[in-house]
């Protein structure tokens, strides 16, 4: 499709295989959608012919005895491949083409959690298990679809007593892994890759530490690799939550206000805002002080980014492919917005001869906590 750029196309029921020369050369739209929270989708477009057996091989999903088919799609950056999407398909449409004997066949998937959210499992009890335990259950039933766990245990190691208390599910297997990663401060999500075929479960917390990837430049001739960069700081919306602790000989209530600095969570911007309003959290007093204070962390680190900002590369001249869930450095747009960011959306569009991204990013504060960043 883009020189220096090759994608694979694998599609089949389970077990997602290559698709022949003839449907990869019809591909003409790719467009993939990852983030920091949710569910990941994908949109794939074809051009065929009106007698083509294309669309047959994707509606066999709606009600036929094949209840999956599963498309993964790979871009190899200069020898290096990425998996860009492990999903399955959920919708399917035809509109017509430029001309009387061709239509346009329009894919539209989500990632694999879509398969976790089919069956609804209320009451399934797991007694004298951890929310830890209970993920890796619950997990090892997608191991057959290439879902390799990872798990980070909590700071707080709850293990209840059978005689006093049973954990039992509520909904379906993806909302049971969401409820039991919010109750801690957790998120949970699915990443692709990093072979085809496989995909990482990552239940855990926000991770906004590690290497940056490199540096999106602006106005820095011909080092300039980013289009259309812009920032916004909004320092309304920050808020300082408020857990409240029960002290188990009184049992009255005590507010405490949670700062959203935390181990994960390190300052990338030297100028932060004060809190504008105080939020109190609902239904804390009910949990141990240490799950409490997990909740205000993770309450506190979402409001706290009030500079955000959005743009769009191509990725041949960036060099990379940006990921989403990850830092990355901004060069070129001044002292006050250079500096690290948190990478929490990225959109892919490929068509033939191009390759471009769109993201989004944030932080918590004016003017970088680093002297400079990665080119």
């Amino acid at each position: 499709m883009l020189e220096g750029v090759h994608l694979t196309l694998l599609v089949g029921p389970v077990v997602a295989v290559p698709v022949p020369r003839e449907v990869l050369e019809a591909l003409t739209a790719v467009e993939v959608t990852e983030q920091d929270e949710g569910v990941g989708g994908f949109s794939l477009s074809f051009t065929m012919s009106n007698r083509s057996v294309l669309p047959t091989l994707f509606m066999v999903a709606g009600g036929s005895p094949i209840p999956v088919v599963r498309v993964v799609l790979v871009a190899t950056l200069n020898g290096t491949p990425h998996v860009l999407v492990d999903g399955v398909v959920t919708k399917t449409q035809v509109a017509p083409g430029s001309d009387a004997g061709h239509s346009t066949l329009q894919v539209i998937g989500e990632d694999l959690t879509t398969v976790m959210d089919k069956i609804e499992m209320t009451g399934l009890a797991y007694p004298a298990m951890p929310g830890e335990a209970i993920v890796a259950v619950i997990l090892a039933k997608y191991l057959a679809l290439g879902v390799v766990p990872m798990i980070v245990p909590s700071i707080m190691l709850d293990v209840p007593i059978p005689t006093s208390r049973i954990p039992t599910q509520k909904g379906t297997d993806l909302e049971y892994l969401q409820w039991l990663a919010k109750r801690v401060g957790y998120v949970f999500y699915l990443t692709p890759g990093p072979e085809p075929g496989m995909s990482v479960a990552y239940w855990g917390p926000k991770v906004k530490v590690g290497v940056p990837q490199p540096a999106l430049n602006v106005d820095l001739d011909a080092h300039t690799n980013s289009d259309a960069l812009t920032f916004s700081f909004d320092p309304q919306n920050r808020s300082l939550p408020v857990v409240y602790i029960q002290n188990e000989q009184t049992k009255v209530p005590i507010p405490v206000p949670i700062p959203d600095i935390g181990p994960l969570n390190p300052p990338l911007g030297l100028v932060a805002p004060l809190p504008t309003k105080f939020h109190a959290l609902p239904e804390t007093a009910k949990y141990t002080p240490v799950q409490a204070v997990l909740l205000g962390l993770a309450e506190a680190s979402r409001s706290a980014d009030c500079v955000t900002g959005r743009g769009s590369l191509d990725v041949q001249r960036y060099g990379h492919i940006l990921q989403a869930r990850s830092l990355v450095g901004v060069r070129g747009v001044g002292l006050a917005f250079d500096g690290l960011y948190y990478v929490t959306q990225v959109k892919h569009s490929i068509k033939r001869g191009e390759y471009k991204q769109s993201f989004s990013l944030a932080r918590n504060g004016l003017v970088s906590t680093v002297p400079e960043v990665v080119a």
